[in-house]
């Protein structure tokens, strides 16, 4: 008699190449990880080499996590099959997902290095550092927003729990679709 084992991660079992949902853990090492080199960087560079920090990323970051957002409240009424709303397509959710896990991480790594940034502009006391605070502090709150918009797009896209024959009434389950 032989047992059934449990796939093993890297393992050779159907599990193995499966998409799972974004681990937090991941998102916080690579974030650690960019505030850590964006400290570096900034205490050896800040006064020999670096211009004013510009503008352009926050308003890109903060643009994707509004976009995100958007598609994450469409995705999940097309997908709970809402009045009025047309049928999804499981394509276009397959590459939301991939779109959400992509954003998640690039955003957290973009909220760890303007993470890092900032912590460093604030105890500097200079005038310089002073004027790059505000830039920095929307880049953090920018990458934050960009990583709640990408998982809340990742969480949108999954398909509803379905209720199992057992939890319904006897006579609903001759008008199931397809049941004769």
């Amino acid at each position: 008699m032989t047992q059934a084992r449990s796939p093993r991660p890297g393992g050779t079992g159907p599990d193995r190449s499966r998409m799972g949902p974004t681990r937090i853990s991941t998102l916080v090492v690579a974030g650690l990880a960019a505030a850590a080199v964006a400290w570096l960087l900034i205490s050896t560079l800040y006064y020999d080499y670096l211009p004013d920090l510009p503008w352009l990323p926050v308003v890109t970051l903060a643009a994707l996590a509004v976009l995100e957002a958007y598609a994450a409240v469409n995705t999940r009424g097309r997908i709970e099959r809402r009045p009025g709303r047309d049928p999804v397509n499981p394509l276009l959710v397959a590459r939301f997902v991939v779109l959400a896990k992509a954003s998640s991480l690039a955003g957290a790594i973009f909220a760890g290095f303007y993470g890092g940034l900032t912590g460093w502009l604030f105890v500097e006391q200079t005038e310089a550092a002073m004027d790059d605070r505000p830039i920095a502090g929307a880049g953090l709150l920018a990458g934050l927003a960009l990583v709640a918009a990408a998982l809340w797009l990742e969480r949108s896209c999954r398909v509803p729990e379905q209720e199992d024959d057992e939890d319904r009434e006897p006579g609903d389950r001759d008008n199931r679709p397809g049941a004769r």
